[in-house]
């Protein structure tokens, strides 16, 4: 923690070169995509995709689960959505899954969370099964984690896909949707195309 509290105080001073870059900053943003990945603290999306503050707008959550579009209930994931496609016109969403992902490994051996309720409620919201209704049916898919993953990134595509206003934006051309997979081990980063089910090199 020490190096990071000496990196914020001698911030100021690092960027003193790029006062005008930084108070552009200030007067608003327009970021490039809307970036969906998982909390993980290996995964650094600006650091794989060069971004530069104010690039991409940023959603980590554990698994990079986007739940499905129940408008009754409070969350913050699709509060983010809202606001990246409603009032900052987000041209394109990226979700992005990563290799050995905790919550995918929670999600194909559920006895690994038991001892953590609110995760394991959260891996509910993934979209593979009801609270209380047998295995997860993302179980029966494939042993190899990489692949279920990468089957997991596409159901989140699918999440969002339920939303409204994201759904009328892909419908009129407004709006495109990305499926990544970045391998933690080597810094490759896979994309999946929108007629296909299968990852391939970016």
């Amino acid at each position: 923690m020490h190096a990071l509290i000496e990196h914020a105080r001698t911030f100021p001073d690092q960027i003193s070169g790029r006062h005008e870059e930084f108070a552009k900053l200030a007067q608003g943003q327009k970021p490039q995509a809307l970036f969906i990945s998982c909390s993980d603290s290996r995964v650094v999306p600006s650091m794989f995709t060069g971004a530069r503050p104010g690039d991409i707008f940023e959603l980590r959550t554990a698994g990079n689960i986007v739940p499905p579009y129940r408008p009754q209930v409070p969350c913050a994931v699709a509060g983010t959505v809202e606001f990246a496609v409603q009032a900052l016109h987000i041209l394109d969403i990226v979700v992005c899954g990563h290799s050995h992902c905790g919550a995918v490994q929670g999600l194909m051996r559920e006895q690994t969370v038991q001892t953590m309720p609110m995760l394991r409620h959260w891996l509910y919201r993934a979209g593979y099964r009801a609270r209380g209704e047998g295995p997860w049916q993302v179980q029966g898919l494939s042993e190899d984690p990489a692949a279920v993953a990468q089957r997991h990134i596409l159901t989140q595509l699918d999440h969002l896909r339920s939303y409204p206003w994201i759904s009328r934006r892909l419908t009129s051309g407004r709006l495109r949707l990305h499926a990544w997979y970045y391998t933690v081990e080597t810094g490759q980063v896979l994309s999946c195309p929108s007629d296909s089910t299968e990852f391939a090199a970016l």
